[in-house]
């Protein structure tokens, strides 16, 4: 007797290229953002290769060797806010993530940029420079921009870790709820 079962139309491989925001800095990885995804989205392999304090160049260093290994459908990338904590200089910035989404692009994945913003900390002129450059990419590259998940979160101090910086557990699921259909939207693309 021959028995068929159903499989799913597709099933993507989604590579998640972030830094601490993504890698469940200050709590168990079981209990992050990406680790809640993976049960909503059972269809897809989810790979997260983030690591806490990542910068732009850090992630450009790893990720041949993520794309080689892991053969990428998606890439979603959220680095930036290291870079822009330590003063990097948006150019530099711009540069990196160029690099990062043409390399993600020949691969022949999609790419899902999350947009980063910093705080003031170097200034309005500074923070203006560097939240431009994310939108500056979207304009001129074949990519999909995320708004910062972090906009909804970062207010409520309820929310954040005692840095201020990092979401904490309770925030989780809600940065996941926020993150689940732009990964599906760019799955779909």
């Amino acid at each position: 007797m021959l028995c068929l079962t159903a499989a799913p139309t597709f099933a993507d491989t989604i590579l998640i290229l972030g830094d601490s925001l993504s890698a469940s800095y200050g709590m168990p990885e079981n209990e992050g953002w990406v680790a809640k995804l993976k049960p909503e989205l059972t269809q897809h392999t989810i790979i997260n290769a983030s690591v806490s304090g990542e910068t732009t160049a850090g992630g450009l260093r790893r990720l041949p060797k993520l794309l080689e290994s892991n053969d990428p459908d998606v890439v979603f990338i959220e680095l930036g806010g290291n870079d822009g904590l330590r003063g990097f200089s948006p150019t530099k910035l711009k540069s990196n993530l160029t690099k990062l989404i043409k390399l993600s692009l020949e691969s022949g994945a999609k790419v899902l940029l999350s947009e980063v913003v910093v705080p003031p900390n170097y200034g309005p002129r500074y923070s203006k420079s560097f939240n431009q450059v994310y939108h500056q990419l979207e304009d001129k590259e074949d990519i999909t921009l995320m708004p910062f998940f972090m906009m909804d979160i970062a207010p409520h101090k309820e929310l954040m870790q005692r840095d201020g910086i990092h979401p904490n557990a309770a925030a989780q699921q809600k940065i996941t709820d926020f993150v689940k259909p732009w990964i599906e939207k760019a799955v779909l693309q």
